[in-house]
């Protein structure tokens, strides 16, 4: 079984500098939750790690979050696909945790959580701070120019050797059409 890492605001669903607050907020990417069920048909687990300092903010709670995540499940499920879990840090970047991207511990408890090894697994962000948290663990960082991928793109720090995709489902079909070893 192979495993990807997907951030979740900018790469499954629309972003907001505003942060997503409630699940009428949460709007899928176009064809994304359509490239996760094809990374399931493909033998991929997929699980999230997401940012989500709206929580450490006080911009909405830990129930709002379960109600964000139930809607994105149910999206992506309607068209046969499944995250198999999703890790999340609901801290502000003051509060300098360990699991808050750029810093790997994400990265680290999915490796812990569930038993497997992420040198080399593919993980897919939208910004910098994904890209740093993939590279800190040895996983191969993929960016995307959904949410904030142009703004990334542009600053043009940290790219060097980053394959950059449209979208999802780009990465995803370029993910799926190379030769990989067996598992």
């Amino acid at each position: 079984m192979k495993l990807i890492i997907l951030d979740r605001d900018g790469v499954i669903n629309e972003d907001s500098d505003d942060y997503i607050k409630s699940p009428e907020e949460w709007v899928a990417i176009p064809g994304s939750p359509e490239a996760i069920a094809r990374l399931n048909r493909a033998g991929y687990r997929v699980v999230v790690a997401s940012n989500q300092s709206g929580v450490g903010r006080g911009l909405f709670d830990m129930d709002m979050l379960m109600r964000i995540h139930d809607k994105m499940h149910l999206a992506i499920a309607a068209v046969g696909g499944e995250v198999e879990a999703i890790f999340f840090c609901p801290h502000r970047p003051e509060d300098r945790c360990d699991c808050r991207k750029p810093k790997p511990g994400l990265f680290e408890d999915i490796a812990e959580r569930l038993r497997v090894d992420v040198r080399g697994v593919p993980a897919v962000g939208d910004s910098r701070r994904d890209l740093q948290a993939a590279q800190a663990v040895g996983a191969q960082p993929i960016l995307v120019r959904t949410g904030k991928g142009e703004r990334t793109l542009a600053k043009g720090e940290g790219l060097e050797g980053v394959p950059v995709y449209d979208d999802l489902a780009a990465a995803v079909e370029a993910l799926l059409s190379q030769p990989r070893p067996h598992d």
